[in-house]
């Protein structure tokens, strides 16, 4: 860890802010020094780092670098940085939430206040994950704290740029609309924010940090309900009524009923047992026993391939390779996890995507979903993707 950006520092030279899953960070800097060695690595903590650009670029420059643009596979979001705000710059023993708030749109100011440049849509709040995805049932997501600074910073918006506000930009988990510019304010520790801006240009980039707005059902079978949920949101394949999927390793069905939720008929693989609820949903086909099992001839219908299994990429990798690489079945797109049960394979992921190419997907993209733990999610389809 390399000494914090400061007000000053940022006002001499260009920073970008990325956040990740806790944990993710050395994967991160590993793929920021393949991708983009131009930038280099100034700062960081559990889920949050910062680095610095090459040379000083134009707004509407700065706003073209996002995580789409880094290819990053680890990156929840991608901020331009203004500045930082840390309770040890003011005359006070205690965190003054208004004078930090009035640092906010101080540091604003220097940038959106100049003539010709975009106006802020909305002011985007979150704070980096607390804990590792999993410990103390922790799930990343916006927190309480989140909604009370938005809400601080939000009533305290000079006049002049409230009136360019988006729709419902006083809901901090009201989404933004492509091409929109968000004010971003990263809660780093209760006392230190970090301050910037970014472009709506994706799903992730619409919410703040890249955190949807999701909870489990109460009715989901599992937790891969949310990793599929976010995944489907995410790929924005056009799967709806009557589309035919296979869900590979489906038990005990969360998964699955992602897909349900969108009308579609679902084949779910798996020799375990499937949720009650699940099993009741006449869309859904429980096909008993393992993937390499059974007669092909009854996925010769399916479009959609879906598989979230607790097993080595390799492995994961093997198993759609012999269904898909079949001429009897015309696989349109594949959503999948690889679990990276150590951080050294993230070093593989080009290879896996390059394999998944070459069963003739001509779109390919992989990202840690916020829902995700050690793994990634990869989507695969046959025709351009529409975000």
């Amino acid at each position: 860890m390399r000494t914090p950006l400061s007000t000053s520092a940022a006002a001499d030279s260009q920073f970008i802010y990325l956040t990740c899953q806790r944990g993710a960070e050395p994967a991160l800097k590993r793929e920021m020094a393949r991708r983009r060695p131009d930038f280099r690595f100034s700062y960081s903590r559990p889920g949050f780092l910062t680095f610095k650009l090459p040379r000083s670029i134009s707004l509407e420059k700065r706003l073209a670098i996002d995580v789409p643009a880094l290819r990053s596979v680890f990156a929840r979001s991608c901020v331009h940085s203004l500045g930082r705000v840390s309770g040890k710059d003011f005359d006070s023993e205690d965190f003054d939430l208004g004078q930090a708030v009035k640092r906010v749109w101080e540091l604003a100011a220097r940038e959106f206040e100049k003539d010709g440049n975009p106006k802020l849509s909305r002011v985007h709040v979150y704070e980096r994950d607390r804990f590792d995805v999993g410990t103390r049932e922790f799930e990343p997501g916006l927190t309480d704290c989140a909604f009370d600074i938005h809400r601080a910073i939000y009533e305290t918006a000079p006049e002049n740029v409230r009136v360019a506000f988006g729709s419902n930009a006083d809901r901090l988990d009201a989404p933004g609309e492509l091409g929109e510019v968000c004010l971003d304010v990263a809660i780093v520790e209760k006392d230190e924010f970090y301050v910037g801006f970014h472009r709506v240009v994706d799903a992730h980039s619409r919410y703040p940090g890249g955190l949807f707005p999701m909870a489990l059902p109460t009715d989901a079978a599992s937790r891969a309900f949310l990793k599929f949920e976010e995944g489907l949101r995410w790929a924005n394949f056009p799967i709806g009524t009557g589309s035919r999927c296979v869900d590979i390793g489906a038990s005990p069905g969360g998964g699955s009923q992602a897909l349900l939720a969108r009308g579609a008929e679902v084949l779910g693989v798996d020799p375990a047992e499937i949720d009650p609820r699940v099993l009741a949903n006449p869309n859904f086909t429980h096909l008993r026993g393992k993937i390499n099992q059974l007669k092909r001839r009854l996925f010769r219908k399916s479009r959609w391939f879906l598989t979230d299994m607790n097993v080595a990429p390799q492995y994961t990798l093997d198993a759609l390779e012999e269904i898909v690489n079949r001429d009897d079945i015309a696989a349109r797109g594949l959503l999948f996890t690889l679990k990276l049960f150590d951080w050294k394979l993230a070093e593989n992921i080009p290879e896996y995507l390059a394999r998944v190419k070459s069963w003739g997907f001509n779109r390919v993209k992989a990202r840690q979903l916020q829902f995700n733990r050690q793994e990634i999610m990869v989507a695969a389809l046959k025709k351009p993707f529409y975000h």
